[in-house]
């Protein structure tokens, strides 16, 4: 019967010359050939994961992304100053790297975003990267960070998610590809595969798959893990299927080690411990290194996590977070964060930001380095018309902005005022500005919706109006999109769409 994973038993007791000559190999095996000096002795010796900044870590692509912030640390150590370092040299054959996203949502969010920059670098390097889904460990929950079980879903919501999480990354590549490569670099960007590990571990069987998987990896060594650890003495305790979960992952690293020569798997400073186990697995099988690199973890200004278990998620999906709303979180940082966010966030040069600072230390007013900020995360998540439209409700809503609010669409006024009733009226002759509030439910009947409007309370494309009596003008109280932003009191907006509109009338 279907179970867990893929032919995990075949695949062990497979020769080790084998996979030297399998068809489709990416890289080539003379890739995969690193030193394997003591790498035995390496592994029983369970290294921490703490590179220094003095150490030959510091060199080419983990130097710049180190120094940057972007990859905060290296597992297992040793070997990483010893192989990776070289092998992700410049003119060095490419390696490859994966990081995998599991669809708890049907988006990703910006707590996402810092690893899919880290393949991003990976690509602009000229590796190979693989973005993989995770169809089939979204199933189980991963209980990392987390201090009760997931919701269970279905196996529909799970494909629905899988869906939208493929599109949000493929969506990414592509406005990086677009927006962010220079045309005259060409096909120096590394190749990017995206995958789903359901494909291989909804085949397998229960049996074969811990016959396979769970002779290599230690009770001890998982029960030690901090994730796990908090999990058991807390009163929600912890299910098998979540203990599970790292072993699931760590057959992710395996099978792409076997089937791509995936030497590098990237993922959030919470996800260390589930690095290990693929370690773990991968070494003891193969008697190969393979490496791991971690990301920063992106907290609100309260410490806590960015993500939707927290409840504080900014989605890269515009049907849950506009392209506004994703410009305003980037241009609200503080100048304590900004630097260090451009740095993260952006492929601006280090050069090209120390000026930008420096400019910013003497027009701080300005906030140059926010606005740029959100420029560049806006444009490589919703692409050049998602930056415009962003533009443009920023100057519709906090400049006042007529030709603005009225260049926007249908669409765009209601992400922008996602909470405001849409109406749609048909425009009458003699038409007021009374008549307008009454008919969008805006206003109290009698009397104090009449004085409402005398005192200024009423405003109707960002000017006040005061005449309850005043006939609506084609131009001024309707724009030319048809549209009117009735606005009552200071934070109450209601957005209407004329019908049947003549220009002529």
């Amino acid at each position: 019967k279907p179970g867990v994973g893929v032919a995990v038993a075949a695949l062990f007791s497979e020769p080790k010359e084998a996979i030297r000559g399998r068809p489709g190999a990416w890289p080539p095996p003379s890739y995969l050939l690193v030193s394997q000096t003591s790498r035995r002795q390496r592994h029983d010796q369970q290294p921490e994961a703490r590179p220094t900044p003095g150490s030959p870590v510091a060199k080419g692509l983990l130097a710049t992304q180190y120094q940057r912030g972007l990859f905060q640390e290296v597992f297992p150590p040793q070997p990483a100053d010893e192989q990776l370092i070289e092998l992700l040299q410049p003119g060095r054959p490419p390696v490859t790297a994966y990081c995998g996203f599991d669809p708890t949502a049907d988006s990703l969010h910006v707590g996402h975003l810092l690893a899919v920059l880290g393949l991003l670098h990976f690509q602009r390097a000229g590796h190979q990267v693989i973005a993989l889904v995770g169809g089939a460990t979204a199933q189980l929950g991963d209980p990392s960070g987390r201090t009760k079980a997931r919701e269970a879903m279905t196996a529909e919501q799970v494909r629905e998610r899988a869906g939208g999480l493929r599109e949000g990354l493929q969506r990414l590549f592509q406005n990086h590809r677009e927006l962010f490569w220079p045309e005259e670099q060409g096909d120096r960007l590394g190749s990017v595969h995206f995958l789903d590990n359901a494909s291989w571990l909804e085949s397998e069987t229960v049996l074969s798959f811990l016959a396979g998987v769970g002779g290599h990896l230690r009770m001890g060594t998982l029960l030690s893990r901090q994730s796990c650890k908090a999990r058991l003495s807390s009163p929600e305790g912890m299910g098998l299927a979540e203990f599970l979960y790292p072993a699931l992952q760590a057959y992710d690293f395996l099978h792409l080690y076997r089937r791509y020569g995936c030497l590098v798997q990237l993922g959030g400073a919470d996800q260390l411990g589930n690095i290990m186990s693929g370690y773990d697995l991968v070494s003891k099988v193969t008697d190969k290194d393979v490496y791991g690199i971690t990301v920063p973890l992106i907290t609100s200004t309260t410490g806590d996590k960015l993500g939707k278990s927290s409840g504080n998620a900014v989605w890269l999906n515009r049907n849950r977070t506009s392209p506004f709303e994703l410009y305003q979180f980037f241009v609200r940082q503080p100048d304590a964060t900004v630097e260090r966010y451009l740095k993260l966030f952006t492929f601006l040069s280090g050069l090209e930001i120390d000026h930008i600072m420096q400019v910013h230390a003497k027009e701080r007013e300005k906030r140059g380095p926010q606005k740029r900020l959100a420029a560049e995360v806006t444009k490589l998540v919703h692409g050049r018309n998602g930056l415009e439209s962003a533009k443009r409700c920023t100057r519709a809503i906090y400049h006042s902005n007529v030709d603005a609010l009225e260049s926007m669409s249908d669409k765009e006024l209601q992400e922008l005022f996602r909470e405001a009733p849409y109406i749609e009226m048909l425009l009458e002759p003699g038409t007021t500005v009374l008549d307008l509030c009454r008919k969008a439910n805006a206003i109290a009947d009698g009397p104090k919706g009449y004085r409402d409007i005398t005192v200024g309370a009423v405003s109707i494309n960002h000017i006040t109006e005061t005449n309850p009596e005043a006939v609506l003008i084609l131009g001024q109280h309707i724009l030319s999109n048809g549209l009117s932003l009735l606005r009552i009191g200071k934070k109450n907006y209601y957005i209407v769409k004329w019908l049947q509109l003549s220009h002529e009338e």
